[in-house]
């Protein structure tokens, strides 16, 4: 919708003013830019605390998991280094996806588990000229940034904290890097809203119980969905068909896929399948905070 020129009334000094009325679309994006500017600006602000809590979670589970059990001779995926390194080619790719998913909580379920608290501090945000779930949405990308931030910095910090001999067999492709990543960002970032807007600021304990610790060990961190298949009753793969309700099972296969040539799930699965959780939980999420703020 756009408005034109709309002329108003004199001034004191008996000149006409001519006010120009943005465009409702210009003047939204406007806002959500200014938003965003805000988000980076408190980012800065608390850069070292942003540091920590996206390296600390990678570091040790690489520490862990590729240097101490490797020198306590306790290695995981068979002994020896080509065992260990094997191990460490699938850990690697699930450790970027449980950290894209971390982000997302991090940045955005905890945040507005504040904002929605006794101070009501979003109804400052959502007084910025632009609609409601425009604010949501610049929630999503600023999370999804963070996102993309971590998984990054998880590759380094493999490539340095692992044991002599052991290391993960890496093999960019980049063409899925440079989509896949993104849109497992907006997804976990849209699981982020979801449960922010879902759970009250007091009950964010039963968050972490009940949903996210179930998602991180049946997220396929530390497994590929492929090795699952063992895991049977009366013939039925009860384990492979039960993760698949999992959006982080989706995230990790799709790092291995773009990381490394281990085997994984067929990217024409995890491409659909990832867009519509996204979809899904943008959507879940958006509606339920709408309805937070207008409550």
């Amino acid at each position: 919708m756009v408005l034109a020129n709309t002329p108003v009334a004199s001034d004191e000094l008996g000149q006409q003013i001519s006010v120009r009325l943005r465009p409702v679309l210009s003047a939204s994006y406007q806002a959500l830019g200014a938003l965003l500017l805000r988000d980076l600006k408190v980012l800065w602000k608390d850069k070292w605390i942003f540091a920590l809590r996206t390296v600390i979670q990678p570091f040790f589970l690489c520490f862990v998991f590729l240097y101490v059990f490797p020198k306590i001779g306790q290695g995981v995926g068979g002994r020896g280094p080509a065992g260990e390194s094997a191990f460490a080619t699938v850990l690697v790719p699930g450790v970027a996806g449980i950290s894209i998913m971390f982000q997302g909580v991090q940045s955005i379920a905890l945040n507005m588990a504040q904002e929605f608290g006794f101070t009501r501090e979003i109804e400052d945000r959502v007084q910025a000229p632009c609609p409601i779930w425009l604010v949501a949405v610049e929630k999503v990308l600023s999370g999804a940034a963070q996102g993309v931030i971590a998984a990054a910095l998880v590759l380094p910090i493999a490539a340095v904290v692992h044991a002599p001999g052991v290391h993960a067999n890496l093999d960019l492709h980049w063409w899925i890097v440079l989509t896949l990543v993104p849109l497992a960002c907006i997804a976990m970032s849209g699981l982020g809203l979801l449960l922010g807007t879902s759970f009250e600021p007091r009950n964010i304990g039963l968050m972490f119980g009940f949903i996210i610790l179930p998602i991180t060990f049946l997220g396929g961190t530390y497994y590929s969905w492929t090795t699952l298949a063992p895991v049977q009753v009366g013939g039925f793969h009860w384990l492979q068909v039960l993760v698949l309700l999992n959006p982080l099972i989706y995230v990790n296969e799709g790092m291995r896929a773009a990381f490394t040539s281990f085997p994984h799930m067929h990217l024409y699965v995890i491409y659909p399948v990832l867009a519509c959780f996204a979809g899904a939980l943008l959507a879940l999420g958006l509606r339920n905070f709408r309805r937070r703020v207008l409550s």
